[in-house]
């Protein structure tokens, strides 16, 4: 297997080094130059595989043997042990046709543990074998800084820098990054939104002297290794639903801010999964939808939502997929990109847009509503959706169609957002794990969001910590 870049100029290279190149050295993302095709016959002999195999198999058809197949096992099997329920990423049935896939069981109650695990052993793996420090920088709206610091504090090899929004996340999420005493870590809170972390880490790493000097890699879902992970749950869930409902296709409500997670799911359908519709699930930042809709891509307002993880207006992973839109074309992804950079937007013509409704629906859910649903939800079924979960449900309710079989992802601990819940008239009692935090102190530094100062805190962090191999 062999992976190149969506704009053309990164080719031919394996999996581990697309894992440490993270975004292509072009400025493009790293995708698998072929996508398996996984026949019916096999599909059937994998439906009856626990989620650790079902892992070790989706993964496999990517690594090719990169890995020597005991040592990925046992990756495998060392990233999921951490997860408090034993089918890692278990089905619950809400209400006739509609399914939630509760990925909030890892160490911190997000979906983003299910790749942070398996990622961060990866890293800690190949730092061994080549016995080279990782430096890892990457940018969260929430939830990937406290997955990605747990997934590899404490590992030899690597030191960690997490950018998140400052006063822009939850109380839980911001204490779950930030009260981590550890010198391999650290925290900057930027004066600014998710999209300028973004932006900032896009640029650093396109500096390639800046990125090569200092071993930099990426934690974000630009690296492929993260939608890889991700993939392994949309089969899970659409064989424990296939035997329940007895359905042939299964619809997939997924919140999304940065296009990771549903990318995910449009991967596991090309590779021969039998998804049927994929729903984009945004809050009022819905650029996504638009696009879906009317088949403009463009930036809007910034708004602070009660589902903070989603207030994205640019999605890396977009351009992954109109990779596959344009025809697997890098020179018309790399035009376009370009445009996107000059003129902020992108506009597709009809034909395209009518394949981009093949592929999707979405909706954009209102903060009102969003509360409404996790009220009606709890009153009616005593489940509680946390505030993302709730779009992914609202979704599934305005752009299901009646009978078909859907699942909706749900992304988080209702915990981890208590400030949203507060709002519906809902007591909760927190986890011990997340209790426990509001005692501990924090540490992080707050800084503009200014490239070059960025960069002098790396500088910084780099030089005065040290780790061993």
């Amino acid at each position: 297997m062999k992976y190149i870049s969506t704009r053309g100029n990164v080719t031919d290279i394996g999996f581990i080094d697309s894992v440490m190149m993270g975004l292509a050295n072009d400025g493009g993302l790293l995708v698998p130059e072929k996508i398996p095709q996984i026949p019916e016959e096999k599909l059937q002999a994998m439906s009856k595989l626990s989620y650790q195999e079902l892992a070790y198999e989706i993964i496999s058809y990517y690594v090719d043997g990169e890995i020597p197949e005991n040592d990925l096992k046992d990756l495998i099997q060392k990233s999921y042990a951490t997860f408090r329920h034993p089918e890692v990423t278990p089905v619950q049935k809400v209400k006739d046709n509609m399914f939630v896939l509760e990925l909030f069981h890892g160490p911190t109650f997000a979906f983003k543990d299910v790749a942070l695990q398996f990622l961060g052993n990866l890293y800690s793996y190949i730092a061994k074998k080549t016995g080279e420090t990782i430096n890892i920088l990457g940018a969260t709206s929430g939830d990937t800084g406290a997955s990605a610091i747990e997934g590899v504090r404490g590992k030899e090899g690597i030191r960690i820098c997490i950018l998140h929004p400052h006063g822009r996340v939850s109380k839980v999420q911001e204490l779950q990054m930030t009260t981590v005493n550890d010198e391999t870590v650290l925290n900057l809170a930027i004066k600014g939104t998710f999209d300028d972390g973004q932006r900032i880490i896009k640029e650093i790493f396109a500096d390639l002297e800046f990125k090569n000097k200092y071993h930099l890699r990426a934690i974000n879902s630009i690296n492929f290794a993260r939608i890889l992970a991700q993939t392994v749950y949309y089969f899970y869930a659409y064989f424990q639903v296939a035997k329940e409902t007895g359905a042939k296709t299964v619809n997939f409500s997924v919140p999304t801010g940065n296009f990771g997670d549903i990318f995910a799911g449009f991967l596991a359908k090309k590779m021969g999964l039998p998804v049927g519709k994929l729903i984009v699930a945004t809050n009022e930042n819905n650029i996504l939808e638009r696009f879906i809709e009317e088949g403009v891509y463009q930036p809007g307002e910034f708004h602070s939502t009660y589902s903070p993880s989603m207030d994205i207006q640019v999605a890396s992973n977009f351009e992954r997929y109109l990779y596959y839109l344009l025809g697997e074309n890098p020179k018309a992804v790399s035009d376009l990109m370009k445009q996107f950079k000059t003129e902020g937007k992108i506009v597709v013509g009809e034909e395209l847009l009518g394949q981009v409704k093949e592929d999707y629906a979405a909706y954009g859910v209102s903060g009102k509503e969003c509360l409404q649903t996790i009220k009606s939800y709890y009153g009616e079924s005593g489940y509680l959706l946390d505030p993302h979960t709730s779009c992914g449900v609202a979704a599934f309710e305005q752009r299901n169609h009646t009978g078909e079989v859907c699942v909706t992802l749900s992304t988080a601990h209702p915990a981890k957002f208590n400030e949203s819940i507060a709002l519906c008239d809902i007591e909760q009692e927190y986890p011990e794990q997340i209790h426990q935090l509001f005692d501990r102190p924090q540490y992080l530094e707050v800084v503009e969001a200014d490239n070059e100062e960025i960069s002098q805190k790396l500088e910084e962090h780099f030089r005065s910590t040290s780790v061993s191999i």
